[in-house]
């Protein structure tokens, strides 16, 4: 029989959790320069996967998420480029949650970034993850299904719209 290791620490990761800034490392947003550009950038908060099988662990990083969403929209003023600025919060597998950052680039790639057949009504079996979305306010919420069922949340007043 196999023993599960106990994971050490988890106290200071989740305190670390609601008071570390991630964001101060993207210094390029606060110099300004028009040719900046970001090719789907973005960031995730729960890389172990901790809020998988469990609500009550990631409700903390969907928490630092939304702080982040913050922070970006107001780091976001001084881009001189269109954006958009989203984050995709998955049904069952919260390593997946993302805030994202994306701008026209030379790779091609689409811009805006546009998901199609959007609907305004929740594709979510995840019923705690679909109150905390539903509790969200001044966001805009546009469900899909892909591999999973999902959520993509942004906000109607920063740039590209979905």
């Amino acid at each position: 029989m196999e023993r599960v290791k106990k994971q050490r620490g988890l106290k200071r990761y989740y305190k670390n959790l609601t008071i570390k800034n991630d964001v101060y490392k993207i210094d390029w947003l606060d110099q300004g320069n028009p040719d900046t550009w970001v090719y789907s950038w973005h960031l995730h908060f729960d890389q172990k996967g901790y809020g998988n099988n469990s609500f009550k662990k990631r409700k903390p990083h969907l928490d630092k998420l939304f702080r982040h969403f913050d922070i970006l929209v107001d780091k976001t003023k001084n881009i001189k480029t269109n954006f958009q600025l989203y984050a995709i919060l998955v049904d069952k597998h919260s390593r997946s949650d993302a805030l994202f950052l994306h701008t026209p680039n030379p790779n091609n790639s689409q811009f805006p970034f546009k998901v199609a057949n959007l609907k305004l009504t929740t594709t979510l079996t995840n019923k705690p993850l679909n109150e905390y979305i539903g509790n969200l306010v001044g966001y805009e919420k546009r469900y899909g299904q892909a591999a999973e069922a999902f959520c993509l949340i942004f906000e109607e007043n920063i740039e590209q719209a979905f």
